[in-house]
C-alpha cells in the first residue's frame, strides 16, 4: 500500500522533506539549513551541490525517522525557491558556478539598460513580469557574459539551466529528466505566459540559447522516477511548483478572488484570477498560478523581498534577539513602536515600488528608544509592506478582500497576524497546517498519481487554526500615515 506523499520543499535558507498522509496531516519533517554566500554587496549565492546534498539528506532522514520505506511513498512533489538560477554541465552534472539567488541584485544594470532601450513593455506583455534583477533571465545572461567559454558551451548545448526544481529533478533522476513546470518558467523573463512557450524574441534579447532550457510541464504531472540507487525503491515525481504558487494551492485558493500571503524570507501575496491573466495597472506581477490537465489558472502577485529576513537581520547582524521566535515576546514589551518606523529595503524594494536602489532605514529613534520598539516596528514593517500590495491588487482586480489566508513561518507569530488584521481591517485566517507550500505541492503530486481523486476532495483537508479579527483605533492610522511619509524618503517612485 502506497500510504504517503513526500513533499520536497527547497527553500531559500533550508532543504526540507515532509511526509503527508491522505488527510493532509504531517507524518514527519526533516530540515537542513545550507550556507548563504554574500561575496559582494547586494550579491547572494548558494552552492547548488550543497542544496542537492542537504535535500537528499533531508529525504533520507525523514524516511528513516518515520520508519517509512520508499515503496510506501505514492508520489513525490517538489516546491522550490523561485528565480534562483543554476547552470550546470550536462556531462559532469556539476554546476559551472554558484547559484545566483532571487534576492541577488547584481543584474540591476542589465535591467536598467533594457528599460532605457524601451524593452519594458515587451517583457511585461509577454511574461507578466517587470524588468527587475529578481528574475532568472538576466542572471543567466550575466553568467554567460562573464565567461566566453561558458557562452560557447551553452551555444553548443553542453550546459543546462534550471531553477532549483529542475536542478533537483535532474539529480533525483540521474540526469535523465530536465524539466520545469509552468509556474517556475513564468518567473524567468523568458517564458510567454499566453502561448505557454519559451519566447524566441526574449531569448534573443537576453542572448540565452534555447538549448540550455528545460522542457516545460504541468504543475501536476508524472515526469519521471528517482534512480534506484538513491532510495530502496523508485519514487514517482508527479508535482512541481514554485513555492508561492504551491502555497496558493495548498491554501485552497482555487476560486478567482481568493488571496493568500506567505510570510517567509520574503512576503508573497497572490490572488487567483482564474482562466484569464489580469494585466496590472499598479505594478503587480501577472503570473501563472498553476497548471493542471493542461488548464492554466492565472494569478496576480505582489512581492516583498525582505520580510522574515528582517527578523534574521535583527538576530544575526544587530544581535537584539537570539532566535527568530523571540521577536514576538520582545515586541510585546512595549505598547507601541515609540515613534520608530523601520523601512525594510535591505535588498531594494519590490512591489509596488520596484526600486532596486532603495536602502533600508530605521527612523524616529530617540534616547527613549528600546529594543522592543525596534522589534515592534519590524513586525509593523512586514504588515505594512503586505498592506501596500493588497491595496494595489484590489484596484487591479476591482474587488475588495474580506479574508486574507496566511501561511509561512511568520504566520505563527500571533502579534504579527493581529497587526496585519488591524492595518488591513480584514479577517486574517491561519490554517491548521501552516506548511501550505509543501502541502500544495503534495496536492499536485497526489492528484497526478491518483492518491486524491479530485480538487474538490482536497477542500475538506484545509482547516482553520485561528482567526484574527481587526481592531479599530487611531493607532492604526498613525502607523499608516507615518509609514507613507517615511517610505517616500527612501524610494524614487
Amino acid at each position: 500500500m502506497n500510504n504517503y506523499i513526500l513533499a520536497v520543499d527547497a527553500g531559500t535558507t533550508s532543504s526540507r522533506a515532509i511526509i503527508f498522509d491522505q488527510n493532509g496531516l504531517t507524518i514527519g519533517v526533516s530540515q537542513h539549513e545550507f550556507t548563504q554566500y554574500f561575496p559582494k554587496e547586494s550579491w547572494v549565492e548558494h552552492d547548488a551541490m550543497e542544496i542537492w546534498n542537504t535535500q537528499l539528506l533531508a529525504i533520507r532522514e525523514v524516511l528513516k525517522k518515520t520508519n517509512t520505506k520508499a515503496s510506501q511513498i505514492h508520489a513525490m512533489g517538489i516546491t522550490n525557491q523561485r528565480e534562483t538560477t543554476v547552470l550546470w554541465n550536462r556531462k559532469t552534472g556539476k554546476p559551472v558556478c554558484n547559484a545566483i539567488v532571487w534576492q541577488d541584485r547584481r543584474t540591476t544594470s542589465i535591467c536598467d539598460t533594457l528599460s532605457k532601450n524601451g524593452k519594458s513593455d515587451l517583457f511585461y506583455k509577454k511574461t507578466g513580469l517587470l524588468l527587475d534583477a529578481y528574475f532568472s533571465g538576466t542572471k543567466i545572461k550575466w553568467i554567460l557574459d562573464q565567461d566566453p567559454k561558458l557562452r560557447k558551451q551553452a551555444q553548443n548545448g553542453e550546459l543546462a539551466f534550471g531553477t532549483i526544481d529542475s536542478w533537483l529533478i535532474w539529480n533525483l533522476t540521474g540526469g535523465k529528466v530536465h524539466v520545469t513546470d509552468s509556474t517556475n518558467a513564468s518567473r524567468t523573463l523568458l517564458f510567454n505566459i499566453h502561448t505557454l512557450e519559451w519566447d524566441k524574441e526574449l531569448l534573443d534579447i537576453l542572448e540565452v540559447p534555447k538549448s540550455i532550457l528545460p522542457k516545460v510541464v504541468s504543475s501536476s504531472e508524472a515526469v519521471g522516477m528517482t534512480t534506484q540507487s538513491l532510495f530502496d525503491h523508485e519514487i514517482s515525481i508527479a508535482g512541481i511548483a514554485g513555492d508561492q504558487q504551491a502555497a496558493l494551492f495548498g491554501q485552497m485558493c482555487i476560486n478567482p478572488g481568493d488571496v493568500k500571503n506567505t510570510y517567509g524570507t520574503g512576503c508573497f501575496c497572490i490572488m487567483n484570477t482564474g482562466e484569464n491573466p489580469v494585466i496590472s495597472k499598479n505594478r503587480m506581477l501577472t503570473t501563472i498560478g498553476y497548471q493542471i490537465n493542461g488548464k492554466v489558472t492565472y494569478a496576480l502577485e505582489g512581492s516583498v523581498f525582505v520580510a522574515g529576513a528582517v527578523v534574521q537581520w535583527l538576530r544575526d547582524q544587530l544581535g537584539i534577539i537570539k532566535s527568530a521566535p523571540e521577536i514576538e515576546a520582545l515586541a510585546k514589551t512595549v505598547e507601541n513602536n515609540g515613534g520608530v518606523t523601520f523601512i525594510p529595503a535591505l535588498a531594494g524594494l519590490g512591489a509596488p515600488y520596484w526600486d532596486p536602489h532603495a536602502t533600508g532605514s530605521i527612523m524616529g529613534i530617540t534616547r527613549g528608544t528600546q529594543k522592543g520598539h525596534i522589534a515592534r516596528a519590524s513586525l509593523e514593517a512586514i504588515a505594512m509592506r503586505t498592506r501596500e500590495i493588497v491595496i494595489e491588487m484590489q484596484k487591479d482586480a476591482n474587488t475588495t478582500f474580506k479574508i486574507l489566508k496566511v501561511d509561512g513561518g511568520g504566520s505563527t507569530n500571533d502579534l504579527l497576524m493581529q497587526i496585519q488584521s488591524d492595518l488591513l481591517q480584514v479577517e486574517v485566517i491561519r490554517p491548521k497546517t501552516t506548511e501550505t507550500t509543501a502541502l500544495g505541492v503534495a496536492f499536485f503530486a497526489g492528484l497526478a498519481s491518483g492518491y486524491w481523486p479530485s480538487i474538490e476532495s482536497l477542500s475538506s483537508i484545509w482547516e482553520i487554526d485561528k482567526k484574527f479579527n481587526p481592531k479599530k483605533g487611531k493607532q492604526n492610522k498613525i502607523i499608516i500615515e507615518t509609514w507613507k511619509n517615511k517610505i517616500s524618503q527612501v524610494t524614487k517612485n
